[in-house]
Order: structure tokens, then C-alpha cells, then sequence
């Protein structure tokens, strides 16, 4: 975690104050003595989003976190989402899941080859997307 947390220029110190918040997000503080390369690639993704939902920052770019754990995990991480928007922080989310971001964004851009081929409300872009040939 510690490594992590360097990596997103965190000091050693900020990482040892949101320990215990980073490992009680996480939901993984019985398998906190497990090596992490031990992790399943959820328990990873979940310290991951965790130590970055932890994190005071401008943009946080999630890539598909949302689609793993339970709905209780999912249900937590977009509620921090919020928290972190509401707090100034753009978050840019990257999913497949329609229904999800239909219901959970205010705004959508579909990309087609690293183009913006539509940019507006999510349930017009929903429309749109499914409507391409």
C-alpha cells in the first residue's frame, strides 16, 4: 500500500494516516497481512480504488472499478464518487456498462478510435450508441 500510495506521490507519512480508512473502504483488513501480489484481482482493484478514493485530488480517473465486488462495495465506490465530485474533483469514468452510467453521470462522450463521436446527456448517448450500425 505504501508503494501505491508513493506512486500517486503520497508521503509515507499521508499514507500512514489513511491506513486504517484505506483498509475499512477496502473491506480487505482480514487479509491485510497477505501479500498483496497474493490478492485476487478484485481485493486488488478495491485497495486500489480505495488508496485513490483516499486521495485529495483535482481528477480521478476510474477505469471499470465499478464492475467489480458486490453491489454493497459498488454501491460505497459511488458514493464516494460523489463525495469526491462534490468536494471540486472531476472524475472521469470509463465503462461498457450503459445502464450504470446512464443512471449514475451528467454528462456522456462516446469514443469511437480516440475520436469524441458524442457528447451530451446520458440518455442520449445511450440512444446513440445503440442505434450505431
Amino acid at each position: 500500500m505504501f508503494f501505491n500510495g508513493s506512486l500517486l506521490g503520497l508521503k509515507r507519512e499521508e499514507v500512514a494516516d489513511r491506513f486504517d480508512d484505506i483498509v475499512a473502504f477496502a473491506e480487505i483488513d482480514e487479509f491485510i497481512d497477505v501479500p498483496v501480489k497474493r490478492y485476487s484481482s478484485g481485493m486488488y482493484v478495491r485497495l486500489a480504488f480505495a488508496i485513490a478514493a483516499h486521495l485529495k485530488v483535482e481528477l480521478l480517473i476510474i477505469d471499470e472499478v465499478l464492475a467489480v465486488g458486490d453491489d454493497k462495495f459498488q454501491s460505497k465506490c459511488k458514493s464516494k464518487i460523489r463525495e469526491l465530485a462534490q468536494q471540486g474533483a472531476a472524475v472521469l469514468i470509463v465503462s461498457h456498462n450503459l445502464t450504470m452510467l446512464e443512471h449514475f453521470v451528467s454528462r456522456l462522450m462516446i469514443m469511437d478510435h480516440g475520436c469524441i463521436v458524442f457528447d451530451g446527456l446520458p440518455s442520449d448517448a445511450v440512444h446513440y450508441y445503440r442505434n450505431q450500425p
